[in-house]
C-alpha cells in the first residue's frame, strides 16, 4: 500500500493468534508501514501444575458424591456410592459407611446352621419353657399370670426343675387370690429346689399383691411397668411381651443367648452381661430375626454349645466359629514328674 502510513486491520480469530510487524523504516520503495497477520497451529494445552498446597486444600475438601444406603430383601444393609459419572460402587463389609453400623461377619451361615441343628426341637426349652407351662384351659389373664410366674421360677434354675414346681403350683391353684391365701412356708414347698428358692416366694408374693391392687389381678402390659416387678429383669420381660402379649419388644437374652453371642462374636467387643449383649445385637440384627432368638439358641446352648466343654465337633459352624478354633485345639500333654 502506498501513500500515507495507516494502521492495518487485525482480525481477531478465537482458533488462531496474530503477530504484526511493522515495516523497515530503511525501505526506499515503501513509505509506509506494513502489517503481516500470520497464523499459527493452536498450541496443545498444558496440565495445569497444581502445588503441593493446593493439593492438599483440594484432597481435604468435601466431597460431592452422595451416600445412597439400600436394603436387600434380606434387610442386610450396605452402602452404595453414587459416582460422578452415574454409576454405583457397592460396597460390602461388615460395617455401614453411611450410618457407621456394624454387623457381625458371617452371622447368616451361623444362624441358618443352628436352625438346621435346631429343626427338630428336642431340648428342654421347647418341651418346658414358659410357653409350655401355662394352663390354655385358663382365663387369659391367669395364662399371663402363669408366663409370669415361670419366668420367675427358671431364673438360675433348670427347665426340668421349673416344670416341676409350675406343675405343683397349678395343681395347688396358680390364681393371684389364691396365691395371695397361700402361706410362704407352702409356698416354698410347692417350688422347692428351684434355684433361690426362698428369695423367689418373697418376689412372687410381692408381685402378686402388686398385680392384685395395680392391675386388676392381671400383668403389666409394657416393659417399662414389668421390670419394676419385683424379680423381673429386661430378659423375663421382653419374653412375657412376646409369649404373654404377643408383643415383639426385644430379644429376651439368658446366660445361654449371653454366652453363644459372644462366642460367635456377634458383639462388636466382649459383653459382661446379657442386657449389654442385648443391645449390641438389637443394634444390627434384623428386627424379623428377634422373635426366634431367644428358643433357638438357649436349645443351641443346652445341647451343643455347652457352658462347659462345648461339642464343637458336632457343630456346622465349626469351621466359621471363632471360639471353636481355641476350644478344639488339644491340650498340652502334663509333664512326668521327675523321679529321685
Amino acid at each position: 500500500m502506498k501513500g500515507n502510513a495507516r494502521l492495518a486491520k487485525v482480525v481477531v480469530s478465537p482458533y488462531f493468534s496474530q503477530r504484526v510487524t511493522r515495516s523497515s523504516a530503511a525501505s526506499a520503495s515503501h513509505t509506509a508501514d506494513t502489517t503481516i497477520v500470520k497464523r499459527e497451529k493452536p498450541k496443545p494445552e498444558q496440565p495445569e501444575v497444581v502445588s503441593a498446597a493446593k493439593s492438599r486444600k483440594l484432597s481435604e475438601a468435601p466431597s460431592q458424591r452422595k451416600h445412597v444406603s439400600i436394603k436387600y430383601e434380606d434387610n442386610a444393609t450396605r452402602t452404595e456410592l453414587e459416582c460422578d459419572n452415574g454409576e454405583a460402587d457397592i460396597m460390602p463389609g461388615s460395617v455401614d459407611l453411611m450410618n457407621n453400623q456394624w454387623e457381625a461377619p458371617n452371622w447368616r451361615e451361623h444362624l441358618m446352621n443352628i436352625s438346621e441343628m435346631r429343626k427338630k426341637r428336642d431340648a428342654p426349652v421347647d418341651l418346658m419353657g414358659c410357653d409350655k407351662l401355662q394352663d390354655d384351659q385358663a382365663e387369659p389373664e391367669v395364662r399371663r399370670y402363669h408366663v409370669l410366674v415361670s419366668l420367675m421360677l427358671s431364673s438360675q434354675t433348670k427347665d426340668q426343675v421349673t416344670a416341676a414346681a409350675m406343675g405343683k403350683l397349678r395343681a395347688h391353684g396358680l390364681e393371684v387370690p389364691n396365691i395371695l391365701r397361700t402361706a410362704d412356708k407352702k409356698l416354698g414347698e410347692l417350688i422347692y429346689p428351684v434355684g433361690f428358692w426362698k428369695k423367689k416366694v418373697v418376689y412372687i408374693k410381692e408381685t402378686t399383691k402388686i398385680l392384685r391392687d395395680a392391675y386388676n389381678c392381671d400383668i403389666p402390659p409394657t416393659v417399662k411397668e414389668l421390670v419394676k416387678l419385683p424379680g423381673v429383669g429386661p430378659k423375663m420381660a421382653h419374653i412375657i411381651m412376646d409369649v404373654a402379649w404377643g408383643q415383639l419388644t426385644g430379644i429376651g437374652v439368658d446366660t445361654h443367648v449371653h454366652r453363644i453371642c459372644n462366642r460367635l462374636q456377634w458383639v462388636p467387643k466382649p459383653t459382661k452381661n446379657p442386657e449389654d449383649t442385648r443391645k449390641a445385637v438389637e443394634a444390627w440384627l434384623p428386627r424379623d430375626k428377634w422373635r426366634e432368638m431367644n428358643i433357638l439358641m438357649v436349645g443351641f446352648g443346652q445341647q451343643t454349645c455347652l457352658p462347659i466343654g462345648p461339642r464343637c465337633n458336632d457343630c456346622l459352624n465349626q469351621t466359621i466359629c471363632p471360639h471353636s478354633k481355641t476350644a478344639t485345639k488339644g491340650h498340652k500333654p502334663q509333664k512326668k514328674a521327675k523321679t529321685t
